[in-house]
């Protein structure tokens, strides 16, 4: 569990898609999808769909705040029919809190209708939306989403397709973008040429899928096909699906923070198991930084498997030193101080039978702001505990993320102005150990990743204004 505690620092958002070539209705499928995805996006969802086989039938969608299962009942998606659609869970940062910026966004032009979501943030949105602005477009929110969204819109007007369209308006976007878009007769995914931000393919009989992560398609019984590659156009139509490129070609940088923290620990991203990718980095820690202990433990839930590589490099016994509810949101998302670090007494509570008189390792996937660790590390000694040992998933984090991660400025990143003893006196820890940079090539052998949020090297570029730093 990451040290959510700083201003505004969120997770991704989560899309995923479904068309239903048989013609039945996919509401269902794009609930227990959005369902499987709810921990990269707890603040709105929502769900789009259309049937493809009614000419002229308007796109029927739903979205409001909260999580998917206080958003959508049995009733609502009963009377979302249709065979295709797409869906959206947000954390926002960009674009702050509210219904109005939900997602799918549903624009009805000159075209037809298109729903799109999307999961990544721009860097140029801004310029992009005084240049569509100039030329009559209204916004409903401050977004950089919507506009994705518009901005596709408009190329449908000088495109001979839909997916055209798609390509065209991507190689004008800087940034993160995973996107999907579903026309009258088409689901659209696209990702951006660095792939940034992950979005794979599956299916289940004559149904297909796009999804932000595979671990949904587990969920819905479907099979993983593949990866939609950096700068893909995938089109799904006819029961086939037709891959293009952009013209704009990067080397590819994946969010290695994916791997580390975002991702369910089930998933696979770009061909590597996430969780292969956390067991790798408990064993790196227990190389680095032994110590004589008789229990290691993870945090919840990026650093459980981390805590087992740990356990097995070391041949410390690992344990289960935390009951986490469940039914508790991150603590990030409570918008005041106070109530983020009660909340987390409420979403962790420790199992005092198992730390009671013993040397403990902790495994946390990363530590921003310090406060949460600090908070966990005294519950810990509270129960009994006798040592505490602090070891990280991941580098310090010295640099804002720009690509969809929202780490905030400098002075808000604990990492930036104390040195590692004084992290460690700061949250009463024995000892502690981060990974290095250096380690995270050992993570995903052969994988070329974005690392900037702990070396400041920005492979996709930064903001061109202030208001362009944040995510969906």
């Amino acid at each position: 569990m990451r040290d959510e505690l700083m201003s505004g620092l969120g997770e991704e958002c989560g899309v995923f898609g479904a068309f239903d070539f048989d013609g039945e209705d996919v509401s269902s499928y794009i609930y227990y999808g959005l369902f499987a995805l709810q921990h990269r996006g707890q603040e709105s969802c929502g769900i789009s769909v259309t049937r493809t086989f009614e000419k002229g039938k308007n796109v029927q969608f739903h979205k409001d705040l909260g999580l998917v299962n206080e958003v959508f009942d049995k009733k609502t998606l009963n009377s979302l029919e249709g065979n295709l659609g797409v869906g959206h869970v947000r954390y926002s940062t960009a674009g702050g809190w509210g219904r109005e910026n939900s997602q799918p966004f549903v624009i009805h032009y000159i075209k037809g209708i298109l729903s799109m979501a999307h999961n990544g943030n721009l860097t140029n949105a801004s310029v992009l939306k005084e240049e569509l602005a100039t030329t009559g477009a209204i916004f409903q929110t401050n977004t950089d989403s919507e506009v994705i969204a518009y901005l596709i819109a408009r190329e449908r007007l000088h495109t001979l397709s839909i997916e055209d369209a798609v390509r065209s308006a991507s190689e004008k976007l800087e940034g993160a973008f995973s996107l999907v878009v579903s026309s009258p007769s088409k689901l659209i995914g696209a990702r951006d040429p660095f792939g940034f931000r992950p979005l794979c393919i599956g299916r289940k009989d004559n149904i297909f899928f796009l999804s932000s992560e595979s671990a949904a398609f587990d969920t819905i019984g479907a099979e993983f096909i593949r990866d939609v590659e950096p700068g893909e156009i995938v089109t799904i139509m006819n029961g086939e699906i037709i891959s293009n490129k952009m013209r704009t070609t990067k080397k590819q940088a994946s969010c290695i923070f994916e791997y580390i923290y975002f991702a369910r620990t089930d998933s696979f991203i770009d061909g590597h198991s996430v969780y292969k990718s956390r067991i790798t980095a408990g064993g790196i820690l227990a190389k680095k930084y032994p110590v004589e202990a008789d229990l290691v433990v993870g945090v919840p839930e990026s650093g459980l498997a981390a805590a087992v590589g740990y356990s097995q490099e070391s041949g410390i016994p690992y344990g289960m030193a935390f009951y986490k509810n469940s039914y508790v949101g991150r603590t990030f998302i409570k918008p005041k101080q106070n109530e983020r670090t009660s909340g987390v007494q409420v979403k962790l509570n420790v199992i005092r039978d198992v730390v009671k008189g013993k040397r403990i390792v902790m495994v946390d996937d990363s530590i921003v702001r310090g406060t949460t660790i600090r908070n966990i590390v005294k519950m810990l000694k509270e129960a009994g505990a006798l040592e505490v040992h602090v070891r990280v998933s991941s580098p310090p984090f010295k640099f804002p993320c720009y690509y969809g991660t929202d780490v905030p400025s400098k002075e808000n990143l604990v990492a930036v102005n104390n040195t590692l003893e004084e992290i460690r006196e700061s949250i009463d820890a024995e000892s502690l150990g981060y990974l290095e940079i250096d380690d995270l090539k050992d993570l995903c052998p052969g994988l070329s990743y974005c690392d900037a949020c702990f070396s400041g090297n920005y492979k996709g570029g930064e903001p061109i204004k202030e208001e362009d730093i944040g995510c969906c």
